[in-house]
């Protein structure tokens, strides 16, 4: 168990008694190639020895992420798709392969990826909301995906829902909706799904995180993702993490949209721990870090997320932060300024959106430009021994 999860379970018993703009996300150049003595080549499965796992897991100490005992920065990338719900649906492990690489090429060391868009592709629910199946392909293609990842050592963010399940444009968002206003149906989603991949990656190092929801902000917002309360999401956030914690290691957090909902500063922080404990009834309900999005559009109310420190910004100052999503490049600035930007003003590492293109906000040949020259600056940081 990492050192915060010791200390959160600590803190969190003096808890008990306390109460606790809609737009979607935006999202090979040749270059010297970064060395790291966890990738291999080979296409078989990478096996790792117990203290090999052990020295690759990424844990927390304070404000700062840390592996084999020494700092690690994460100049990451979302990678989010390739194909719209991958896993269970069009999986193309040779892609995931092609890609990994191309990323350690580019001095990126994390990826968050999107395990479900949507619909009910690979995870299942019945009408009612309560969980229902987890199909084999999916647990396949997951598998095959984790595998690439330890091959060329790239630390993953896995993002389990997203606020498009909820919109009515999905023609299961129903059974979304009934999941997430139900704690019954939570914990059978929790049970079914959340706590299994968490316990299936455990032994793998490379599973760096889990993000239990993209942007869920839109979900509480919009009319078309049902407007639904902050408190059921809590409930969500609460448990899922709650179960996380206390059948594995794995890191735990929220892609939140904006600062608005991540700060006390600004409409609250609808991911305290107070709320989370309190909607869930368990003290190892919290996150163990932040994952603040920022878009430029958000700036005349927020300010620039890599031009301020994440206190500054208006995160606590209590866990590590990182820029879960940012534009590769925008009308503000172009990738060397984002990635630059964040790791000067004191955030544990930047995600551009995105490493493939799948829409306008950046592709590959842009986000090299930031990526690797950070990666050459800071080798020891970003690639820790």
């Amino acid at each position: 168990m990492k050192l915060l999860n010791f200390i959160k379970k600590a803190s969190a018993l003096t808890l008990a008694a306390v109460m606790a703009a809609n737009l979607c996300a935006c999202g090979d150049e040749e270059s010297s190639a970064p060395s790291d003595s966890s990738s291999a080549s080979s296409e078989a499965a990478v096996e790792l020895t117990a203290q090999q796992v052990e020295e690759l897991t990424v844990s927390i100490d304070g404000t700062d992420f840390y592996r084999n005992g020494s700092k690690i920065w994460f100049n990451g990338a979302n990678t989010p798709w390739d194909n719209w719900n991958d896993f269970g649906g069009d999986f193309d492990e040779a892609f995931w392969d092609e890609h990994f690489a191309d990323l350690k090429e580019a001095g990126i060391n994390s990826c968050r990826i999107w395990f479900n868009c949507s619909d009910m592709i690979g995870v299942k629910l019945n009408t009612d909301g309560s969980f229902k199946e987890v199909t084999d392909d999916h647990w396949s293609d997951c598998d095959a995906l984790f595998e690439i990842a330890k091959k060329h050592g790239i630390y993953i963010m896995a993002t389990m829902l997203s606020f498009d399940h909820f919109k009515d444009t999905n023609r299961n968002y129903s059974c979304w909706r009934n999941m997430i206003m139900s704690d019954e149906n939570i914990d059978s989603f929790v049970d079914g799904y959340i706590q299994p991949f968490a316990e299936r990656y455990d032994s793998n190092p490379y599973l760096w995180s889990i993000d239990l929801m993209n942007e869920p902000d839109w979900v509480y917002e919009n009319e078309e993702c049902g407007r639904i309360g902050w408190e059921y999401m809590a409930s969500y956030f609460g448990r899922g993490a709650a179960a996380i914690h206390e059948n594995t290691d794995v890191l735990v957090t929220v892609g939140i949209a904006t600062i608005k909902y991540n700060s006390d500063s600004r409409s609250g922080n609808m991911v305290c721990d107070e709320l989370l404990i309190q909607e869930s009834e368990n003290e190892l309900g919290y996150l163990d870090f932040y994952s603040t999005h920022y878009y430029s559009w958000q700036s005349q109310w927020y300010g620039t997320a890599y031009e301020n420190s994440p206190e500054s910004f208006g995160l606590d100052n209590d866990r590590p932060s990182v820029i879960g999503e940012c534009a590769v490049s925008d009308e503000q600035s172009g990738a060397l300024e984002k990635y630059q930007g964040a790791y000067d003003n004191g955030w544990d590492g930047i995600l551009v959106w995105t490493s493939n293109g799948v829409d306008d906000c950046g592709n590959y040949e842009q986000m090299i430009e930031g990526s690797l020259p950070l990666y050459e600056a800071h080798t020891d940081e970003i690639s820790p021994q």
